[in-house]
């Protein structure tokens, strides 16, 4: 479903209004190079990246944009990812605090492009080596024709597992849901602790189940929801049948730091997640010893193994009063030198194909499992839409979890919620 009509009028109020009321600098420099092309002005970026781990190397790398620019100041702002999406759309939307520069999850990019918020980067400094980014990485970059933004990493998931309870359970990686269940039963009765820690408030750590059994969201080339087949019904059955067993333990808040506060103390032994946590987990007693942490592919359902795509991308707010600098930030944070340092500090994988042959890169074992794992990774739909779709899935799988509903019921309300959104669609 487009918004046609309202994001042309937005784009025309933005292009009149841009000089008076663009990023979160309202300083009155509109930052223009100085007649020896010199770059100047500030560039006010918002960064979603976690706070305590990730945060720290992303506001550094951002710094070091300056020893080029010296002229140009970057005003860091870290906004909390699960705010960062309508806080943006609020800001743009009134014409008033919106940042330069925005790193956006791969799904946001063709939702703020199909808005008007997002400045065409096609022809300008923002974009340079197209051909060296990955393909799927690319790919959430484009809406309507146009370039809206740039990859800066990619992701997908796998399970973390504790090398030592593994080791005093006796029991070998699962490699099937089958295999998940028995070696956790091993694990709760030989240690006395919970196989895996399935999250319960977020339903990207839904998807590898899902297309595990040959399932997806939507079909976005035949425009038809597609959560509610049997394929879909069959995972949400997957899921809570794993809790229901004892396999996994779950809740429906703060999923992300009780998942993480469990594994990092060994109260459980497993876990799903993607490169972005290794950081973060690496700071647990348990992995003091950084070589205690196992990573494998999701376990595969009956139709296979499935990993989600995800990522973050570079954008541009379309109001910006510092265009050239915006671009050459981005440029430079894209670069494949930045990528292979945040490789080096974080594991996170980079979307230019030229990184992986920096030595900070492919000498990474993170890196090196995951990168893999992208390559066969499912891509989601890159519609305006896609992002939305989250929500009525999130209700639902926390429904199916803790037992207020059923999975076919769950997987039927989510169809119906999608067939809303899409007005148009099957």
């Amino acid at each position: 479903m487009r918004r046609g009509i309202a994001a042309t009028a937005l784009v025309a109020a933005l292009a009149l209004a841009a000089t008076a009321c663009g990023g979160d600098s309202d300083n009155g420099d509109k930052g223009d190079k100085k007649s020896s092309g010199e770059l100047s002005g500030t560039v006010t970026w918002w960064d979603t990246s976690t706070v305590g781990s990730e945060d720290k190397v992303f506001k550094k790398l951002a710094e070091d944009f300056t020893t080029l620019h010296p002229k140009v100041t970057v005003k860091y702002v870290n906004v909390p990812f699960g705010e960062a999406q309508n806080k943006f759309k609020n800001a743009a939307q009134s014409g008033s605090g919106a940042p330069d520069v925005i790193r956006s999850e791969v799904a946001w990019t063709p939702d703020f492009a199909d808005l008007g918020y997002l400045a065409p980067l096609d022809g300008t400094p923002a974009v340079k080596d197209e051909g060296d980014f990955l393909k799927q990485a690319a790919a959430s970059t484009k809406y309507d024709g146009k370039t809206f933004a740039v990859p800066q990493v990619i992701d997908s998931m796998g399970i973390f597992y504790n090398k030592k309870i593994f080791k005093e359970a006796g029991v070998e990686v699962p490699k099937t849901i089958d295999e998940l269940k028995t070696v956790s039963k091993t694990i709760k009765d030989k240690t006395g602790k919970t196989g895996l820690y399935l999250r319960g408030d977020d339903p990207y750590w839904f998807l590898s189940f899902l297309y595990g059994e040959g399932g997806d969201m939507v079909d976005a080339k035949a425009k038809t929801v597609t959560i509610d087949n049997p394929a879909g019904a069959k995972a949400m059955t997957v899921v809570k049948d794993l809790v229901d067993s004892g396999a996994a333990k779950t809740d429906a808040t703060d999923g992300w730091n009780n998942m993480q506060s469990a594994f990092k103390d060994g109260k459980v032994a497993m876990m799903i997640n993607g490169p972005w946590a290794v950081t973060d987990t690496y700071a647990g007693k348990e992995f003091a010893d950084k070589a205690n942490l196992g990573i494998a592919p999701v376990p595969a359902g009956s139709a296979g193994q499935g990993a989600p795509q995800g990522g973050h991308n570079l954008a541009v707010y379309a109001g910006s009063k510092n265009l050239d600098a915006s671009y050459a930030f981005v440029d430079y944070m894209t670069s494949a030198a930045s990528q292979a340092k945040v490789a080096k500090e974080l594991s996170l994988l980079p979307t230019r194909t030229s990184a992986y042959s920096q030595p900070d890169v492919s000498g990474n074992q993170i890196v090196g499992f995951f990168k893999p794992v992208v390559d066969k990774a499912v891509e989601r739909p890159w519609i305006p839409e896609g992002g939305s779709l989250f929500e009525p899935l999130k209700v639902e799988y926390t429904k199916v979890l803790t037992g207020q509903t059923t999975p076919d019921k769950g997987a039927k309300a989510v169809g119906d919620a999608y067939r809303k959104l899409l007005k148009d669609w099957k």
